[in-house]
């Protein structure tokens, strides 16, 4: 191999590293705080809201006598993100999740009222349903304890982590481009639930 080929072979690998370092640090988000843990700066809460308070760091929802739902957005909105929080079931029949962009794309965690199972970490699409159900989730969920899920949603394709093991890999269709993210208290249900340590970071 002649010194020209060398150099030429050496700096192809060069940037061929380089982008893959680049493209890497694209995919990682700088993860803050989106919750503050004193109030919900930054969300935005339902009128007459009845079903969301902040105790001690903690974002609490339970369902009032009309049993009628509720959604806490954020204010900001996101196109590329992360977001990962803690949470914990409380009683009753828990039927929550986490809207990413829209009402329509959502990674469901509890009790699903259709199957009546547990399908923490499965995304939900209004008309089909539970396309995919997340795998292993049984053995990693902590129905009584503090649980921590991350979703990774990249346009259409979503990746799902519960308590440090990737349970998801979807892709999804007619993902809006951006929006805000949602919280669930469901309708219909007599349940409450907990999150605390919500981070949020864009991927760039």
């Amino acid at each position: 191999m002649t010194r020209y080929s060398m150099l030429k072979k050496f700096l192809s690998v060069g940037l061929l590293l380089l982008f893959s370092l680049h493209f890497s640090a694209a995919q990682e988000a700088k993860m803050k705080k989106a919750f503050n843990g004193k109030n919900f700066k930054g969300w935005v809460l339902p009128q007459d809201n009845i079903w969301w308070s902040v105790n001690d760091g903690v974002i609490f929802t339970k369902s009032g006598p009309e049993k009628k739902g509720s959604i806490l957005w954020t204010e900001k909105i996101y196109t590329d993100f992360i977001i990962e929080t803690d949470f914990l079931y409380g009683e009753g029949t828990v039927d929550t999740g986490i809207f990413l962009r829209t009402e329509d794309q959502q990674i469901q965690m509890g009790i699903s009222g259709s199957l009546k199972r547990d399908m923490t970490g499965s995304p939900y699409i209004p008309g089909k349903g539970y396309p995919v159900e997340a795998e292993g989730v049984a053995e990693l969920l902590k129905p009584k304890d503090w649980n921590t899920i991350k979703i990774k949603a990249v346009g259409a394709d979503y990746t799902v982590w519960l308590n440090g093991e990737e349970v998801l890999n979807y892709t999804s269709e007619n993902v809006p481009k951006m929006g805000s993210i949602g919280l669930q208290l469901h309708p219909g249900k007599d349940m409450e639930a907990s999150f605390k340590n919500i981070h949020i970071g864009e991927i760039k």
